[in-house]
């Protein structure tokens, strides 16, 4: 039983906008369970590249550092299922319904493919793919950003008598979209902006430490 005065259970998840971020959202994919931990790498974006401009340049950074999560989340259907008259569908297919919400984030829609296929049979020479749909990672209110899904792993671990999935694993890798893929006037990279003001905010809260706490009493100049 939950009591009044228990704080609210946040769940992270997934947003999902039309394409150009415009409009209301078209579908909320909210994690069952949220993941023990969420792994975040950051490849920074130095001037030069390769040819020997970073050493050139050391203390200049042409643009954010990519960032890419991993996280791994459980789906189980055995919640639902003891109130089958409330949860029909999972009833009918498991937990089939969510995974394919999942699988929809790295396929194009049908509708978009026979497009494509009927400019080809047209004869139009050069096809530009159709935009994608923006995903918004959210975990909490003071990180939400653009990001793309990179890979998706799913291992189904039980299955009922039609053999619809019970229980899985998922695998998720992610790659935060910055200004420098969307551009400052698009709306991801608007969000994209305000994340990286929220993690400037949370740094200046950061306890300052001296040159004592590290041994030292001066830098030796």
């Amino acid at each position: 039983m939950s009591l009044s005065t228990s704080p609210k259970l946040i769940k992270g998840g997934l947003v999902i906008l039309p394409p150009g971020g415009t409009g209301a959202p078209t579908r909320t994919i909210a994690l069952q369970y949220n993941p023990d931990s969420l792994a975040r790498s950051y490849q920074v974006q130095g001037t030069g590249g390769d040819g020997g401009g970073e050493r050139a340049q050391p203390f200049r950074l042409k643009g954010p550092a990519v960032e890419t999560l991993r996280l791994e989340a459980e789906i189980d259907a055995t919640d639902r299922l003891e109130f089958p008259a409330q949860h029909a569908d999972t009833v009918e297919h498991g937990i089939a319904p969510q995974l394919a919400a999942l699988e929809s984030l790295v396929h194009p829609s049908t509708g978009d493919l026979q497009a494509l296929d009927a400019l080809a049979a047209s004869g139009v020479l050069e096809i530009v793919p159709a935009e994608a749909p923006l995903v918004l990672f959210v975990w909490g209110r003071n990180r939400i950003s653009p990001v793309r899904v990179t890979e998706l792993s799913i291992t189904e671990e039980a299955f009922d008598a039609a053999l619809n999935p019970l229980r899985a694993k998922v695998s998720l890798s992610l790659r935060v979209l910055s200004t420098d893929d969307l551009g400052f006037r698009h709306r991801g990279g608007a969000l994209f902006l305000n994340h990286l003001r929220a993690r400037e905010s949370l740094a200046a809260k950061s306890a300052a430490s001296t040159l004592s706490t590290l041994g030292l009493t001066s830098l030796g100049e």
